[in-house]
């Protein structure tokens, strides 16, 4: 995991992913879908494609809330790790 934060702090779209599947599945981490969507999403502006599908079908199992918290911490990390 630590591996995959440093590379995502680089902009890495493959790091920022596979942290998005971390979050999703529970590997290595606590299942948090919030989480998992602010990194599926920061891997999709980022142009991946697999990235985009996870985060969509997230958004099927989340309430609005939940959604708009996840784009808001993506945001954030965007303002502190411009790429």
């Amino acid at each position: 995991m630590a591996q995959y934060e440093r590379d995502a702090k680089e902009g890495r779209a493959d790091a920022l992913y596979n942290l998005g599947l971390a979050y999703s599945t529970g590997q290595g981490v606590g299942v948090d879908m919030v989480a998992a969507h602010k990194w599926f999403n920061l891997a999709a502006v980022r142009g991946m494609e697999a990235a985009k599908s996870w985060r969509n079908q997230l958004a099927t199992e989340m309430s609005n809330g939940q959604i708009a918290e996840a784009q808001r911490l993506a945001r954030e990390w965007l303002t502190i790790f411009k790429h």
